[in-house]
């Protein structure tokens, strides 16, 4: 594990990361994005697994307010273009200051699928391929649904719990996440126009039972993206690295 120090918004941020998977590989960096509620931990050990078995050098981080890197402040609320700004403001500054300048292959899990697309779609120099597991590009009621009942979970449940193993500042990374997804301004987020752009190959993935979204994320990917190809994996919810991990990666090799 390691950290480095970017600057995001006028602030110092520090990023953990590590590098998994084949450390002399001189081929593409396949950068892990985690979802909205994830951490380096809470992938566990499969970005490890699949670059190993892919052959290549692995870049799993977690972004700023999450895991172990620089907790949000608690009286600073996040605009509803959060995922944008990861995308086009944090996700820049981390591969410049580890002075990556190749292009790289995108893995992004749930809004990290999001703001994968979105990395792809503003910045096609910096992307070789781009997977996604679970994206989000617009809003449904399923989705937002399934948030509210997690505010529940959390303030009265065992969620709170759970998920302080993987963060230092566990309100931070919830409420940022919560508070954003179930603003009623929330509901326009739309990046159906902007995934136009996305000229790289495009593998979108998506478990038939996926609390958090319907096939119509993925189906409707193919309406913007001729050349993106869908996947979907049946009886597996929200987290197929986590509930069918065999498949996705016999995906994700395939495709990689």
């Amino acid at each position: 594990m390691a950290f480095i120090n970017i600057h995001w918004r006028n602030q110092p941020i520090k990023i953990e990361y590590e590098w998994v998977g084949e450390p002399h590989s001189e081929g593409t960096i396949l950068v892990f994005l985690h979802e909205g509620l994830g951490s380096i931990a809470m992938w566990k050990d499969y970005p490890k697994q699949l670059c190993e078995e892919l052959g290549l050098r692995g870049l799993v981080f977690s972004r700023p307010a999450y895991g172990h890197s620089t907790p949000r402040h608690q009286d600073v609320k996040w605009g509803v273009d959060f995922l944008h700004q990861q995308a086009t403001e944090v996700f820049p500054e981390f591969i410049k200051a580890l002075q990556i300048t190749q292009p790289v292959h995108l893995l992004g899990h749930s809004d990290g699928g999001s703001i994968a697309l979105l990395v792809a779609a503003h910045y096609p120099h910096w992307v070789d391929k781009v997977a996604v597991i679970a994206p989000h590009i617009f809003v449904e009621d399923k989705t937002i649904q399934s948030i509210a009942q997690a505010k529940v979970n959390y303030e009265e449940g065992s969620l709170k719990k759970g998920l302080s193993r993987y963060h230092e500042d566990v309100d931070s990374a919830f409420w940022g996440w919560n508070d954003i997804w179930l603003n009623p301004d929330f509901l326009r987020f739309n990046i159906t126009t902007e995934i136009e752009r996305i000229t790289c190959p495009l593998l979108a993935i998506q478990g038939s039972d996926d609390p958090y979204g319907t096939m119509a994320q993925v189906n409707d990917i193919v309406k913007f993206v001729k050349h993106a190809r869908v996947v979907e994996i049946p009886n597996c919810g929200h987290s197929p690295h986590r509930d069918s991990p065999i498949i996705l990666s016999d995906t994700l090799k395939h495709f990689f």
